[in-house]
Formats: structure tokens, sequence, C-alpha cells
């Protein structure tokens, strides 16, 4: 009887690195490890999409397709090349017309991309089925992602009235029980989902559970469904931050999973999927064959370590580290073997509680992360919550978290009861944030909130799980009615000539242009920088002509009248005044991004501006002056 293999999707350089380091992997690191992969022969390897696009612009200041074709060069013909793709978002925050998608899915797969796991952040199939058919039109892989989230939690039931309700002083008896709200995200949702995808050409399933919130009872049954329904092999993607993420991953192996998604050791574990070394264990005692060359893991393990170490500056866990691998699992006691085959046989019985008891005691050996219980009540994905602590640190604003943290369920309540996934994840974060900020300050919830917040409540994101309560979205849109995005309002961004470089246009080629189109704040940042260091370049190879002049910078006049200040830190998009305009109390001034959302910042007060005190592209910190009046 042949030997059931495993095939595994390695994440270790996009979702590992984005949910533990908030995507902060140099190119260099990637490039000394890629060598060393072309050895390990995973089945796939994700390398691209989700956060890297934009991260890497703005964080790094690299180009996203060097990556890509850097990855490419060394893995062709050895493992499949995968991204992560937001469906009609793709890589940014706002829907996209047809032919943009059609253009960067194009520029990718002849760069070297080969499977495109397309999701939506609502689970609206509207929004990925183009998609589906242009990846398979195009020659990838259309790998077709149902996101995994679950319904909110009851409230505690209210302590018993002293008084009858209406209901029995007026009929007598009791009241009626409060009747429990109908369950929206059943086995049969997310099967249903699939199924539906599978019908529209997707060659490839994942169970894509970006929060670690699919407990080993729920995988149980849910996983047996899905295999029942699917012709396409089932993948699934999980994190450890709450505490299921190793139990869940050995529970769906044991029910039939294709693919699983795992990470090397040093980027395992805490708020990313699991270690493969430690799935690897469970595998040999179940006679399942790892389709992975472990010695060249191994290899990988050992550089990575280093990798880890340039990561100090966004290591949430930088003092404590796991233990070395390979010198814990030569020295593992009996007691820790005997977890291992105490998980594996509660895991088939389905003995929720002693499989986790079994999994949290191997991983406490080796040195992972505890469950982390304020991300598991929140219910946010790893990802985001790493990104959330690198921004608001980035704000000087870190001690707002517990709070922000603790409003996210009420957000996306609010929201229709979204998935938290890129973009909703950090829409959600964002707001929550900004909420946090209100209450600080005395002011009512959503004083201030974030373009793509709005744009989510009034439907240009398509159709939430659970309908919006339309007095909420009078609220924040001004319209109570839902108002799906119109693609025909799309317009293609400017690529402007840049006389200081020279005059030169901003985007040099189609691929530069892409990046415009789907990231134009972070893109302008990053090509006016490029621009600028090639015309520094050539101006320094260039003959001397003349000693250029010293201008002394003119001394500031000190503030005097009244001022507009920023709610939240951030980086000025758009000024949208000039001085000596008359301005109206809610009238838009300024555009500024803060936690990579879009933030329109209105007047509090009717007034003639006298300055603009911020420029474009400048970083302002929370309550900063940014314009005065007279």
């Amino acid at each position: 009887m042949a030997t059931k293999k495993l095939l595994i999707r390695d994440l270790t350089l996009r979702d590992g690195q984005q949910s533990l380091f908030a995507t902060r992997m140099k190119q260099e690191n990637i490039d000394a490890l890629l060598p060393l992969y072309r050895d390990a022969h995973f089945y796939i390897m994700e390398v691209w999409g989700g956060a890297v696009p934009d991260s890497v612009m703005r964080y790094l200041g690299e180009s996203p397709w060097d990556r890509l074709r850097a990855c490419s060069k060394e893995m062709k013909g050895i493992s499949l090349l995968s991204a992560l793709s937001r469906g009609r978002n793709l890589f940014g925050y706002v829907p996209y017309p047809n032919y943009v998608l059609e253009g960067f899915y194009k520029e990718a797969i002849k760069n070297g991309l080969n499977v495109m796991r397309i999701f939506d952040a609502l689970n609206d199939i509207d929004n990925i089925k183009e998609s589906i058919r242009m990846i398979n039109e195009l020659g990838g892989t259309a790998d077709a992602a149902v996101c995994y989230t679950v319904d909110p939690k009851e409230e505690a039931a209210p302590a018993a009235p002293k008084k009858k309700g209406f209901f029995s002083r007026l009929f007598g008896g009791s009241d009626p029980a409060p009747v429990a709200p109908e369950k929206i995200f059943t086995d049969d949702y997310f099967v249903g989902k699939a199924k539906e995808m599978e019908r529209l050409g997707a060659k490839m399933i994942t169970l894509k559970d970006m929060a670690g919130l699919v407990n080993p009872a729920r995988i149980f049954s849910l996983m047996p469904k899905l295999k029942q329904a699917l012709t396409v092999p089932v993948d699934f993607h999980t994190h450890c931050t709450p505490g299921y993420g190793l139990a869940a991953v050995l529970t769906a192996i044991i029910k039939g999973v294709d693919i699983v998604d795992t990470n090397i050791w040093w980027f395992g574990g805490g708020s990313a999927a699991p270690a493969i070394e430690l799935v690897w264990i469970f595998c040999q005692k179940l006679g399942i064959e790892v389709d992975v060359n472990m010695e060249a893991v191994a290899k990988i393990r050992a550089k990575l370590k280093d990798a880890r170490k340039a990561l100090a500056a966004f290591d949430l866990n930088k003092d404590k580290w796991p233990k070395d691998f390979d010198e814990a699992y030569k020295a593992m006691p009996a007691d820790i073997d005997a977890a291992f085959d105490e998980a594996i046989k509660a895991a088939g019985e389905n003995r929720e509680q002693d499989l986790l008891d079994a999994c949290h005691k191997i991983e406490a050996y080796f040195g992972f992360p505890k469950p982390n219980d304020l991300v598991k009540n929140a219910e946010v994905p790893g990802g985001m919550y790493s990104n959330m602590v690198a921004n608001l640190r980035q704000l000087n604003a870190e001690d707002v978290l517990e709070e922000a943290m603790a409003l996210i369920p009420k957000v996306r309540r609010d929201a229709g009861l979204v998935p938290l996934v890129t973009p909703t994840s950090q829409i959600v974060g964002s707001q929550a944030v900004a909420v946090a900020l209100d209450r600080r300050k005395g002011v009512p919830d959503y004083t201030n909130k974030n373009n793509q917040f709005v744009a989510l409540v009034k439907g240009e994101y398509g159709k939430t799980p659970v309908a919006v309560d339309p007095a909420f979205r009078e609220q924040i849109t001004g319209n109570p009615a839902e108002t799906p995005y119109d693609v025909n309002s799309y317009r293609k961004p400017a690529n402007p000539e840049l006389p200081e470089f020279g005059g030169v246009q901003l985007a040099q080629n189609d691929e530069e242009y892409l990046l415009l189109e789907l990231l134009p704040a972070v893109a302008t940042g990053f090509l006016k920088n490029k621009r600028k260091a090639e015309y520094e370049a050539a101006k320094a190879a260039a003959p001397a002509t003349a000693t250029a002049e010293v201008k002394k910078e003119e001394p500031k006049e000190k503030i005097s009248g009244p001022t507009l200040n920023a709610p939240m830190g951030g980086t000025v998009i758009e000024i949208m005044v000039k001085p000596g305009d008359k301005v109206k109390v809610g009238q838009n001034v300024l555009v500024y991004e803060a936690m990579k959302m879009e933030n329109d910042l209105q007047s509090d007060k009717d007034g003639v501006v006298k300055r603009i005190l911020v420029n474009d592209n400048d970083v302002i910190a929370t309550d900063q002056p940014v314009i005065e009046f007279e």
C-alpha cells in the first residue's frame, strides 16, 4: 500500500514574515535563502501578494516586481510560486475594474507567478469570479479561498427583571425567552462557497483561516464535508495566535486534507502558521510522508535565524525565541514524545480539550508563545495584530492598542459582520483605533472615519455577510441606501512629469504604472524616490559645471491664529486648500494616510486659511497643527 503524501505550501517568505515581522524582510535576506530552497522541493512557495507589494515599497524602498523575478529565477521548475490576491481589490484597498485586474495578473504570470490564491474579504463570489477566469485563461492556476470566520459572541444573558414584562402583564405567565440570533457561518455556508468557487473554475480550494479561529472540533466536522463536496485539492491555512493552529492542522491531516500551509521554525508559531517541523513529527508518527526534503529545510532553518535577527525591531517576541529545534528535538523527554501520541489519539476521537492541552504542552516545551487571549477575544488575524502594533509604534500611540483591540468586534458587527482579512482587517482595525481615540477625546464614536470604512459601509466592497443597519449606514455615509461600487467611476491615476528630476515621468514603464494604479499613494512616494536617486546619480556622474548656491532657510513665523490639528498621526497625501481660501465647518481640507488607510480631514470651524503648516508626503503626529486660520 502506497504511503500517503502530504503536500506543503511554505509561507515563510510571505505570510510568515507578514504575520510575525510586519512584512519588513529585505530582498538581501530573501536572496540569501533562495538557493537553499531549491533543494527543499516544497510543492508551493508563497512569496508574493498580500501585504508584500505595499510594504516593500512603503517601508523598504524596494520594487515588488524585482522580488517576484528574483524568486522565479531561483525556483523555476522546482516549486510553484504563489501569491495572495484580494480578488477585485488585488493587493490594494479599493475595488478595481477588470482591465486593471487583467493587466496585473498578466504581468505577474509573465514574471514567474504560477498560483494565484484569490479571496474576497466578504466572501462575495461576485468579487472573485472574474479573477478565477482570468488567471486560468492567462496560464496560471486559480486557487480560490473561502475566508473562515465565526459568528459574534453572544452577549451575556441579562439578569431577570424585577417587574414582569409587557407580554406577561398582558397575558399572564412568563415573558418568552429571547430568540438566539441565527448562525451565519455554518459548515454549510463554507461548503456552499467552496462548491461555487469550484464551479467557476477554481483548480484548488483553500480554507483560509486568517485569524486562527478554526478550532479542532470545527475542522473535525468541516474538513470531511469539504473533501466530499469537492473534486479539486483542498488546502488548509491557519494561524497559531489564539492557540488552535497546531491542533487544527493535525485534525485536518487526519481528516484528509491534501495541502497544509506551514512556516519554517524561526518564522512559525505565535501569530503565524504552525512550524513544519512539528507537523513533520506528527506525520512521522502517523505514517504520512511530508513531501519535502527535511534535510534542506534544516539548512534553511539555520539561515533563517540570522534573517530573524535582522528583523528584531519588528519582532513581537524578540526576547522569547523558540528553542533551537535540532537541540530540543534531540533532547525531547518522554512526556513530550507521549504528548504527540496523545494529541494524535485525541484528534482522531474529537476530544478537543485533551488535544489542545497536548499541543500546548508541545509548544511550551519548544518555546513557542502561549495563546494570545487578547487576539482570541477580538478575533483578529496575526498579521493584522503585528501591523497594528508596528503602525501604532510608528505613530507613538502604542498605549491605545488594548482599547482598539477591544473595540474591533463592535466595529466589525457595525460594518455587516465582515470577516477580518485584508483589506477589511486593515479597515476595521484602523477604524477601531479612530473610535478609541474618539472616546479618549470625549467625542461620539465614528466622529473620525477613514475613507475605506465609509466605502465598506456604503456597499462599495460588495455584499456583507449580514446587511448593514440602514440607520448606521446613514450615520456613516449620509445615505441609508446601499450603493455598490461603480467601476465606471474609476479614474486612471496621472503619470506626471517631474521637473525637479529633469522632467522625467513618474512611472517609466508598464509595471511601474501598474503599481500607481494599485497603490497610488505609496507608489507615488516610492517612484519619486527612485527617480530622485536616478537623477542624483546622473548628476554625480556628470562633470561639475557650477557650485550650487546654498539657500538659507527662512525662520518660520510662530503660530498665532487658531489651528486645525491632525486627529491621528500619518502621512499627508493631498492638501485641498490654499492660503486665503474661506472654509466652512465639515469641509474637506486635507487627505492623509494613517495605518494604511486614507482619511479625509475636515475643518472644525468656519474661517480663512492663513497658512498651510505641512507639505505633501510630510509625516505628521497626532494632534499636530496642520492648518492655521486668520
